[in-house]
């Protein structure tokens, strides 16, 4: 038929989404020399540089392990490292209100120059993205993955405009919701934490010393402050999902009568007076955890990464950081493979498949 005769292109590695993890992935695949493709709807805008007051409204805490795989890609010291705020402090308020409920984490006492960095996930994209242009073994298609079929010798992608892709090894990059999980019928289990957060960036009239502040309130909800360049902070603030709803439609007196009421008022003698810097906006939260990070069971050709392998709360900002050590280790575990090995090896993938759930359940 017409459709046998169309010709099929053939790679080594094809990675499925254009998140964080995904774009990191594609990169550091193409740099072990591995003949590479990204494929997601939206690879054709590249994300422009974030600039000027106004902060991007996804903000992440990048952990050691972040900063390491950063480095390792080589794009660390290309970031804009003014729009990154290092944490050198951590406050962490208990919810019965008395002097001494707190703890006190110190990168000065732990012996390190500091304990995570805070930034805008536009930022690492951005960055990511002018990587990847001048990687020659990498390459870049803005598509949709209609069907996947994987045989013995590895995995063939029918794409939505057409046309189809061959690879040794496939990596699903591609969310929370990842058809491909679901295509190879690999089971999840999910909490829904029934709560949203609350995120929104403001300034302050006070330093934040470089501190990341967070507040456990009596009702069980948590208030995190994280610091960011200058006199502003990244609020978080974690509540059912019916009072998240009703944050999201305060005005700027009706938020300072809140930050003076919550925590009995510490908020505020914290930070000062704080005025809004960006309009608020709520995810609501849920923990997802696929039941293997490899698929199908008999012969792997794919593996998770990402949200595609597990959702987490966002209370310890860890999960971009997850998702980034499961590239990590990929790339750690086909970087050192045995030259009779390829990237799909079965014994690889177990590998990955042991290495990650460890590191996720203890998460």
């Amino acid at each position: 038929s017409a459709v046998q005769s169309t010709k099929i292109r053939s790679v080594d590695v094809v990675i499925v989404g254009g998140g964080i993890a995904g774009k990191a992935c594609a990169l550091g695949l193409a740099q072990l020399g591995l003949q590479t493709i990204e494929i997601a709807p939206d690879l054709g805008q590249a994300v422009a540089a974030p600039q000027g007051s106004q902060w991007g409204q996804r903000i992440y805490a990048f952990s050691p392990s972040t900063q390491k795989l950063l480095a390792h890609l080589q794009i660390w010291d290309a970031l804009d490292h003014s729009r990154m705020q290092p944490v050198r402090d951590m406050r962490i308020y208990g919810d019965r209100g008395e002097k001494n409920d707190q703890l006190h984490l110190s990168a000065f006492e732990a012996g390190t120059p500091q304990l995570a960095w805070i930034g805008e996930s536009n930022l690492i994209e951005h960055t990511l993205d002018q990587a990847s242009r001048f990687q020659n073994k990498l390459e870049r298609i803005n598509d949709v993955i209609e069907k996947i079929e994987v045989d013995a010798d590895g995995g063939t992608l029918h794409l939505k405009n057409g046309g189809a892709i061959r690879a040794q090894l496939i990596v699903a990059a591609d969310g929370a919701n990842s058809p491909i999980r679901s295509e190879l019928g690999i089971t999840t289990s999910e909490e829904s934490y029934s709560q949203s957060a609350v995120v929104a960036n403001w300034t302050c009239t006070y330093p934040h010393l470089e501190t990341a502040f967070q507040w456990f309130l009596p009702g069980g909800d948590i208030v995190a402050m994280l610091p960011l360049p200058g006199k502003q902070v990244s609020m978080v603030w974690s509540t059912s999902s019916e009072h998240a709803a009703d944050l999201l439609k305060l005005n700027q007196a009706e938020w300072q009568e809140q930050f003076s009421v919550i925590a009995n008022g510490a908020i505020g003698k914290q930070l000062g007076e704080l005025t809004l810097n960006s309009t608020p906006a709520a995810f609501p939260l849920r923990k997802i955890r696929a039941k293997r990070f490899i698929g199908p069971e008999t012969a792997p050709k794919v593996v998770l990464i990402g949200d595609a392998a597990h959702v987490m709360h966002p209370l310890a900002g860890q999960g971009l950081n997850l998702g980034l050590r499961d590239v990590a280790v990929l790339l750690n575990i086909l970087g050192k493979r045995e030259s009779f090995r390829k990237p799909s090896d079965a014994v690889l993938l177990r590998r990955y498949e042991r290495q990650r759930q460890g590191d996720t359940s203890a998460l």
